[in-house]
């Protein structure tokens, strides 16, 4: 008999979604009040007035889906105790990247101890755990990376989102915006199928209110149905931010202006919809000036993508 073979990962997916993640981190961090009042920038997404910064820096939410990326190409799956100290190394060597409350509260110790990852994570917001929306910004490339197994992504996800974030909302968020991505990366991306393979609660309420709102519906308007992560939590970030994605699941560019225009966490956002788009499209159709712009993500500018699926 000859024996079953596991499915190579889509490491080309993943890339792309890494490209697509880091691209949008960097444009949505252009938006926010320290460069200009939320009006202003308001009226600049609507007239597609590109940001005027020369330089486009990416936040953590890039930085922690390096760590989860380095792991998974030593690894080829996620194991927390790595992941735990690949995070912790990465913070402390620029710990200025924009990292909320939390992490900077656990990072410093996962540093010393690792091997504690579990506990120090549990202590987290007086013991319920961060239920915040930094497992889902970082996740896509995974998802990416097993999209040839819906479940397997939903399950790494749920491993990778752990390590720092033990709160049940906080998980899900991981697990909605893995398995978006893997659909993404086949040409599938569906909210309703993502919904459904996301654990019950509120990220999951979130998406199926979000399957039902029209993508022609303008994206403030859906923002404020949604969420726009401006409460830093997963289930106020993951819906809108997966809508975005649903309505240009082809066009990178167009993804991340209709998602800007929801402001809020927009930086968050905007990788999240850049991470699941990308999986699909990679850098396809960028400005170059936004990729003369932008921090260039380690490891270089992927190759144009190969068929689809990654054969």
């Amino acid at each position: 008999m000859t024996p079953s073979l596991t499915p190579a990962p889509n490491r080309s997916a993943a890339r792309r979604s890494l490209e697509g993640l880091a691209l949008g981190d960097a444009f949505g961090e252009r938006w926010f009040p320290l460069f200009r009042t939320p009006s202003e920038a308001y009226e600049q997404i609507q007239a597609r007035q590109m940001p005027a910064e020369p330089e486009w820096h990416f936040t953590d939410d890039t930085v922690m889906a390096l760590g989860i990326q380095r792991v998974l190409d030593e690894y080829g799956e996620i194991r927390q105790g790595p992941l735990a100290l690949s995070f912790a190394l990465l913070y402390d060597m620029d710990r200025g990247r924009g990292y909320g409350y939390g992490m900077h509260q656990l990072l410093p110790r996962l540093l010393q101890e690792s091997g504690r990852w579990e506990d120090l994570a549990a202590e987290l917001f007086d013991g319920q755990g961060s239920l915040g929306n930094g497992a889902a910004m970082r996740v896509a490339p995974l998802g990416a990376w097993f999209s040839h197994d819906l479940q397997r992504a939903a399950d790494q996800a749920v491993l990778s989102a752990e390590v720092t974030h033990r709160h049940r909302i906080g998980v899900a968020g991981a697990v909605a915006v893995a398995v978006a991505s893997a659909l993404s990366a086949r040409g599938e991306l569906d909210l309703r199928e993502v919904a459904d393979r996301t654990p019950d609660g509120p990220v999951r309420e979130g998406l199926h209110r979000a399957a039902e709102v029209p993508s022609d519906t303008a994206p403030w308007r859906a923002s404020d149905l949604l969420g726009n992560g401006q409460r830093v939590r997963a289930d106020d970030t993951v819906p809108f931010a997966l809508w975005s994605a649903a309505r240009h699941p082809d066009d990178l560019v167009s993804a991340l202006w209709s998602t800007a225009e929801g402001l809020g966490d927009v930086d968050t956002t905007c990788a999240i919809t850049g991470g699941v788009v990308g999986a699909r499209t990679g850098l396809d159709g960028v400005p170059e000036e936004w990729l003369r712009r932008r921090e260039p993500v380690p490891g270089g500018r992927p190759s144009a993508p190969d068929d689809i699926l990654g054969r």
